[in-house]
């Protein structure tokens, strides 16, 4: 069984408040491998099932309220939207997946433009892969964990929607997901448990996610 690293230290929590205290801006969308933009710094994606709360975290990592739009037609977002944070790391919003009245050749074709820009993309430092911490692990959950296996890009499990819990059922929760992340060997051996609307979790985020950032310039 593999070792689970413990939570992030202060030192970390600060740095992640300060890099995301700055500027997030958009700044590029691409419907197509072709229109990828340069790559800047280094690039963290967020993959999830339609609906998931994608949106909602990316929102409150940022302290925007409209940053990432949410939809509520599942599947609306056909493009990797690019968003600049201070210059220092580049955060990628994903099209949901698993989205039922979607067409098994729009699903198809998903999967094969989103495995070509995990396994092409060489300044993709880590994917978020959010799952809905009401429902747990779904079968395209599944699949999209499989797909980052074979693509070779570690990916971390951050639980959404953890306010909808009670403590217990959280941790059950938890380590429900981490038995099925143990068999695949992309995963990173640590879940984090977020609310949009609480916060919680929030902070532990930024922490892991400006580890791969630019160093500051301007750091005090």
């Amino acid at each position: 069984m593999r070792e689970i690293p413990g939570p992030p230290t202060e030192d970390e929590i600060e740095e992640g408040r300060r890099l995301f205290a700055g500027s997030c801006e958009f700044f590029w969308g691409a419907q197509t491998l072709e229109q990828l933009p340069e790559m800047r710094s280094a690039e963290i994606a967020f993959a999830g099932r339609s609906n998931v709360g994608k949106s909602s975290i990316i929102n409150a990592l940022t302290n925007r309220r409209s940053l990432a739009r949410a939809s509520s037609e599942p599947g609306r977002t056909k493009q990797l939207n690019f968003f600049d944070l201070n210059g220092r790391l580049t955060l990628v919003d994903m099209p949901g997946y698993g989205f039922a009245k979607a067409a098994k050749s729009v699903k198809e074709d998903w999967q094969k433009t989103m495995f070509s820009y995990l396994r092409g993309r060489p300044s993709l430092a880590r994917v978020v892969l959010l799952i809905d911490g009401r429902v747990g692990i779904k079968k395209s959950d599944r699949e999209t964990a499989e797909l980052l296996d074979k693509a070779a890009v570690v990916f971390q499990v951050v639980l959404t929607k953890a306010d909808y819990l009670s403590a217990s059922a959280l941790e059950k929760r938890i380590k429900e997901v981490e038995e099925v992340m143990a068999s695949h060997a992309a995963a990173f051996p640590r879940i984090i448990s977020t609310s949009s609307t609480t916060g919680q979790g929030i902070a532990e985020l930024r922490a892991m996610m400006a580890r791969f950032a630019e160093p500051s310039s301007l750091r005090k």
